[in-house]
């Protein structure tokens, strides 16, 4: 994606610390400042297992003007606040048509917080977090249970999105 979209909210890094916090049995303020960069860390890494974004944020894309429809890089799309006409088909997918280029503002994502999140992404997110906080100084593969986990909400393409 060549556009910008706001960063993981704060509030969902802090739920899925306190997640990892109590898969690994730690105390409060324990470690404190490494489990909030594990749980960013594995934040990061579900949504680019997923192909999705898993909170909803804001994006802003730069797209060429065209007559025909152009597919959004983001998703869910869940609304388009600006950029031409547009239209969100049911996979969650965002399209776009527009006479010049301009720069959409959209927001995607699966879930509106971290409690939101279906529970097989939350306690995989919980999983990969505790791994890598006791990894850290090992390459270790990350356990076959997240990627199951996971699986289910895994967005793949092989071919570039199309509008009939």
């Amino acid at each position: 994606m060549s556009g910008t979209k706001e960063a993981m909210p704060l509030a969902t890094v802090t739920a899925a610390a306190g997640a990892v916090r109590a898969l690994l049995r730690l105390e409060e303020g324990n470690e404190a400042a490494l489990v909030e960069r594990v749980a960013g860390v594995a934040l990061g890494l579900a949504e680019s297992f997923c192909g999705q974004m898993l909170i909803q944020r804001l994006v802003e894309e730069p797209m060429p003007g065209s007559v025909a429809w152009q597919a959004l890089a983001a998703t869910p799309v869940v609304t388009i606040l600006s950029g031409g006409e547009n239209a969100i088909d049911r996979d969650g997918r965002g399209w776009v048509r527009m006479q010049e280029a301009a720069t959409v503002r959209y927001r995607a994502g699966l879930a509106e917080a971290w409690d939101s999140l279906p529970p097989e992404i939350a306690h995989g997110v919980a999983i990969m977090g505790a791994h890598l906080f006791d990894n850290r100084d090992a390459a270790a593969v990350p356990p076959a249970a997240v990627a199951a986990l996971w699986r289910p909400y895994r967005r793949m393409r092989l071919d570039g999105p199309r509008r009939a």
